[in-house]
């Protein structure tokens, strides 16, 4: 599976980076491939490209703030999560979204 997605917190550092780091081992271990752009206090960083998000199978938004973008995802399968979710528990949310594909 191909998961694109977006990590913004609110202060746009720690929680931002430590939930795509997660995200990307927790999809990757799993055998999926994981691509993440960020959004924060630097502005946006590893942004998606629209081959990527065309080729994407889903698309997880891992966000405690507004994202900037949205409308990029028309037609996509979106999941909204908040950064504490997936900072905990990043296994348990890529078992979800392999639930979602089937």
């Amino acid at each position: 599976m191909k998961i694109v997605g977006i990590a913004a917190c609110t202060a746009g550092i720690a929680h931002t980076y430590i939930a795509k780091e997660k995200l990307i081992n927790a999809g990757v271990s799993r055998g999926h491939e994981v691509i993440i752009e960020t959004q924060g206090l630097s502005g946006t960083q590893n942004a998606l490209t629209d081959k990527e998000i065309q080729e994407a199978d889903v698309v997880v938004i891992a966000a405690d703030i507004k994202i900037s973008g949205r409308d990029r995802f028309t037609g996509k399968k979106v999941i909204e999560v908040p950064t504490g979710l997936v900072v905990k528990s990043p296994t348990k949310l890529v078992e979800k979204l392999e639930e979602l594909k089937v």
